[in-house]
């Protein structure tokens, strides 16, 4: 049986136009009506009965939920969201909140309130996921945070290997002759209280893990500390740990925002970077790459995150679908701010 991404293919249009057309939208051109109807008849398409019957009490726009106000890497994946949602010809609405609030209450009321054919998390935790997301009936995805373990058929995720790719960037430092690492950023509790598959949580036990490999020496008390996902609070708490535990050489930020906050901090304290300490960030935001020195970074593939999560949520407000659940391939980039350890 065809399906309304057979019938995209066939035709030529997205998706979206595809819906549009199946639900008698107004808002397409007759050439693409003629077009996509002809292909619906040769490939005897019958759209999903009780899919049709759920959009007829929803809206047509699909709401955002973006979790952190400051977070600049999730403003780069919004950017692509939006664009992404625009080129299919569909609408959406943004929420944004903060770091610790509930982002499932919210859209539990967005949905209330709204309606929304669709919902997209950027950010976000599984605990409250895990809780409460059972409220929510409309097909949904999670950016940046695995949601494979939770279970729900209307939710998918797609996200970087936190792991792999946190200790891909320990392990430079390792490589460089650091054994003097210290960890910056997270929400309170990432390291020890937070579900496994959150990104915060994933970078610090992928950081956690090479330093065993390593055979590095790694006390939590002392050369960890919690960070939100801001320059400035990357420069407080920067300024925090070093001054507590001043024989580090270097640090892996979990976010690049964090990172180039840490290396005001070290030059405000009279360190060079990297003579002095070593900085790696993760992210690969814009400003990592004009810093001074250009930071070290995993880069993220926020283009491919943005459109994997919006095909794979236009498909599934069109067309019955299991969720899916995908890891983004990233990128480790060299910078500047990492060498070898002063003797």
């Amino acid at each position: 049986m065809a399906t309304i991404q057979d019938i995209a293919r066939i035709s030529g249009y997205s998706i979206g136009t595809v819906s549009r057309v199946i639900n008698n939208r107004a808002d397409v051109s007759a050439e693409a009506r003629r077009k996509i109807e002809e292909v619906v008849r040769e490939q005897n398409y019958q759209p999903n009965s009780s899919a049709r019957m759920l959009r007829q009490s929803i809206s047509s726009e699909i709401s955002i939920v973006v979790r952190g106000v400051r977070n600049v890497f999730l403003q780069s994946l919004l950017e692509g969201v939006q664009i992404r949602i625009r080129d299919n010809g569909e609408i959406a609405n943004v929420q944004f909140i903060r770091e610790t609030d509930d982002e499932v209450a919210v859209a539990v009321q967005v949905l209330q309130n709204l309606k929304p054919k669709g919902l997209i998390f950027l950010g976000g935790s599984t605990k409250n996921f895990q809780e409460d997301f059972s409220k929510i009936n409309v097909p949904s995805v999670l950016i940046s945070a695995d949601a494979s373990g939770l279970g729900f058929d209307n939710l998918s995720s797609f996200t970087t290997d936190d792991v792999n790719a946190a200790a891909r960037a320990v392990g430079e430092l390792v490589s460089q002759g650091h054994r003097r690492i210290g960890i910056l950023g997270g929400y309170p509790g990432d390291a020890e209280g937070m579900r496994p598959n959150d990104s915060p949580a994933q970078r610090i036990r992928g950081a956690l893990e090479e330093l065993e490999k390593s055979g590095i020496a790694f006390d939590l008390e002392r050369d960890y500390e919690e960070s939100p996902f801001s320059a400035e609070g990357g420069y407080h708490t920067a300024e925090k740990l070093l001054l507590r535990t001043p024989d580090l050489t270097a640090i892996f930020a979990i976010s690049d925002s964090i990172a180039i906050g840490a290396m005001r901090a070290f030059r405000d304290m009279g360190l060079r970077v990297p003579e002095d300490i070593s900085v790696v960030g993760f992210d690969g935001i814009t400003a990592a790459k004009y810093s001074v020195p250009r930071l070290a970074t995993i880069q993220q593939d926020a283009t491919l995150l943005a459109n994997k999560s919006v095909d794979d949520l236009l498909m599934r407000i069109s067309y019955e679908r299991t969720a899916v659940h995908e890891k983004i391939p990233y990128l480790y980039v060299n910078g500047e701010s990492v060498a070898q350890p002063r003797e």
